[in-house]
């Protein structure tokens, strides 16, 4: 056997060092496009990426010696699964490696989304010294309800502990997880009780669009709504929406369901988004630190089986 591995997206130097301790050979191509990678992937038993293209059927068909692909990251929704078990190709994320940094940055922006510090920046910049129209919210003594407790979700309430909130998770996979820093609840009470919401799912049939029009209308109180997951969890437009009904305060979005331009500048909603003052902005990049992109290399060779002499 080969034991081969093509890295076709940036990876710490440590994903070679630990690969290559524990008996396997890489190939870095960081510079690599799709093309490239399908000239060459029938020579290989692994794949390196983190969400440079997509990993579907046909680049699974050209692939036939191919046992396994690592992520660089959290999600996989780049990587056809079900193909890939068909197949049975072996698939290894990360969320571990970047779980940390996802947590600070839901922080980060809940506490400048809460205290305007956006608005007042930019204010203060352009001769503009209003006190009264920048008065923020304080965390103490809100209920933060959070969709989804895998690692971004634990690390996110985690991070929220010192704050004297009371943090509350719905997970439709996971029961019994209640922990000193999250309380597990039904949906239902997500939606009644929740002054802040943040969502930590993956992206998936189920997940697509959660939240939208209807999702939002049924809070019972205005909330301040978070998404450093993925873009296609929500509607841009419906947040738009809910803000303009009073549904939502403000919203912190490191997630777009269209990313990069030029196709994010050609949406629809793309116009509306810019001029409000209630959305902050990032792009997509909650889970990428100097620190996660060590870390995320560093678990994710980690995970990679020892090669076994003779195979």
């Amino acid at each position: 056997m080969k034991n081969n591995i093509l890295i076709v997206d940036d990876l710490h130097p440590s994903y070679i060092e630990i690969a290559t301790a524990k008996g396997y050979t890489c190939d870095y191509h960081p510079d690599f496009k799709l093309a490239d990678a399908l000239a060459v992937i029938a020579d290989y038993e692994g794949l390196a990426i983190r969400s440079k293209f997509e990993v579907d059927k046909a680049f699974m068909d050209a692939a036939p010696n191919l046992r396994f692909i690592t992520r660089a990251g959290a999600g996989i929704d780049n990587i056809n699964g079900d193909y890939a078990a068909q197949k049975g190709i072996e698939i290894y994320n990360a969320p571990e490696g970047n779980s940390d940094a996802v947590g600070e940055h839901a922080v980060g922006m809940l506490l400048a989304l809460m205290n305007k510090f956006n608005i007042g920046n930019l204010e203060v910049r352009d001769g503009k010294w209003l006190r009264e129209e920048n008065r923020g919210y304080e965390l103490k003594g809100r209920t933060v309800g959070i969709i989804g407790y895998g690692h971004m979700g634990q690390s996110f309430a985690r991070k929220l502990s010192g704050f004297e909130v009371d943090v509350i998770a719905y997970d439709k996979y996971k029961t019994g997880f209640s922990d000193q820093y999250a309380r597990e609840v039904s949906m239902e009470e997500i939606v009644k009780h929740s002054d802040i919401l943040s969502l930590h799912v993956p992206l998936t049939a189920e997940t697509q669009y959660l939240a939208n029009d209807e999702y939002f209308f049924h809070f019972k109180k205005p909330i301040f709504f978070i998404n450093t997951s993925r873009g296609k969890t929500a509607k841009v437009r419906s947040v738009l929406n809910a803000i303009e009904q009073g549904k939502i305060i403000g919203a912190a979005l490191d997630v777009l369901e269209v990313e990069k331009f030029p196709a994010l500048g050609e949406q629809e909603w793309y116009a509306d988004l810019c001029k409000t003052n209630k959305v902050i902005l990032t792009p997509h990049v909650a889970g990428w630190t100097f620190e996660s992109y060590r870390k995320i290399s560093e678990v994710l060779a980690g995970k990679l089986p020892r090669v076994v002499d003779g195979q």
